[in-house]
């Protein structure tokens, strides 16, 4: 979406939108929302189905976070789109979805030294930038919460691996029916930990200047637009936000020339978490603007918007797109209660955010229309 002198009001929020190559119905995002639900070899299942059908009303539904191999997992029950049997499930998903007229994008991750030798192939270390621990948990069934793996190194001769794996599954996406793909570049996972100074201590070119990190996640980006086209590839990007024991020293340079190097890829959009992932907004100083103004397409917002935020951010300008997370949890039918400013459903006290077995929490929220 270049910048054009388009006119916007409130409304806009609600009126369509064309991002590269995909055209939405209104600008409301259904953001990534992990919710460990995938069945057997993490393949998606016929809950999993009725779930995004349910919500096929927003404007563009990004998927959960989804593994692009088996030594990406980092998390329980969490699908991947490595195997044929992935790529058949997800193309009912997306069948449905499209059948109810809605756009669908697959996000795809590397949890990298967010998971545990549990998830992994020959329960091997998980990878990372280098061999630092994140001071975070994940849950093993059987085990319940526990620490991070001490991760290993990735060598320098498997990072292409890395990313080919990444190339592969936009390849995959396509085949599974998805409009295209969104590479997680935040929250700590694997391309995000390679960005910070924090997790990334290495000594080659991977490490040290801000160039020489930002390179894997620049080489992935270059071969997914490569393989299915820069309009059909979204990046998401969370530059203060501290969770997963995510931290930088010098936040703006650092973001300021990934999105200078993003722009030349002719991305369909941007996806950029304001502040602290599910928490406060301002938890660190961070001109985001600056960032906007380095980018030529679509601007997706994320993190505690409203109706009013939301409605505001189009208007002015400020945003393209806006994401909404755990509203659509609760709300498969949002976009009808945003547009005509119905109450919100409140979260059932006695279902799992994550995880659960069942419809309950997961697909028995109440709507008010069809999506």
């Amino acid at each position: 979406m270049s910048r054009t002198q388009e006119t916007r009001t409130e409304d806009s929020l609600f009126q369509p939108a064309r991002i590269g190559d995909i055209e939405l119905s209104n600008r409301i995002v259904m953001a990534p929302l992990t919710r460990n639900r995938a069945g057997e070899g993490n393949v998606p299942n016929e809950l999993n189905l009725k779930y995004y059908a349910q919500r096929a009303s927003a404007g563009l539904i990004v998927t959960e976070a989804t593994q692009v191999s088996a030594q990406a997992q980092g998390y329980a029950n969490t699908p991947g789109l490595h195997t044929p049997e992935q790529v058949a499930a997800w193309k009912k998903i997306t069948d449905a979805v499209h059948a109810k007229g809605g756009r669908i994008v697959v996000q795809i991750w590397h949890t990298g030294r967010m998971s545990h030798v549990s998830f992994q192939p020959e329960r091997k270390a998980p990878v990372a930038p280098s061999a630092i621990r994140a001071d975070a948990k994940t849950f093993v069934v059987g085990e319940g919460f526990v620490d991070t793996s001490v991760p290993r190194e990735l060598a320098l001769a498997d990072i292409p691996g890395v990313v080919d794996d990444f190339r592969q599954t936009a390849r995959r996406a396509l085949e599974a029916g998805f409009d295209g793909i969104e590479i997680h570049g935040a929250h700590g996972y694997l391309l995000d930990s390679f960005l910070r100074d924090g997790s990334n201590h290495r000594s080659d070119n991977y490490g040290g200047s801000i160039e020489n990190r930002a390179r894997l996640l620049l080489e992935v980006v270059a071969a997914t637009t490569a393989e299915i086209g820069g309009g059909r590839v979204g990046v998401r990007l969370s530059p203060v936000s501290p969770v997963n024991d995510s931290s930088e020293s010098q936040p703006q340079p650092l973001f300021n020339y990934v999105v200078e190097q993003l722009n030349q890829f002719g991305l369909a959009y941007l996806h950029v978490v304001e502040g602290h992932t599910g928490g406060p907004r301002d938890n660190a100083p961070f001109d985001y603007e600056a960032l906007h103004q380095r980018f030529d397409g679509a601007w997706l917002v994320n993190n505690g918007y409203d109706r009013i935020m939301a409605r505001q951010a189009i208007a002015s300008g400020h945003a393209d797109l806006v994401a909404f997370g755990r509203a659509f949890i609760t709300n498969p039918d949002l976009v009808y209660r945003l547009q005509h400013n119905l109450p919100l459903n409140v979260p059932f006290a006695d279902a799992p955010l994550y995880g659960g077995v069942g419809e309950h929490g997961y697909t028995d929220y109440p709507a008010l229309t069809e999506a």
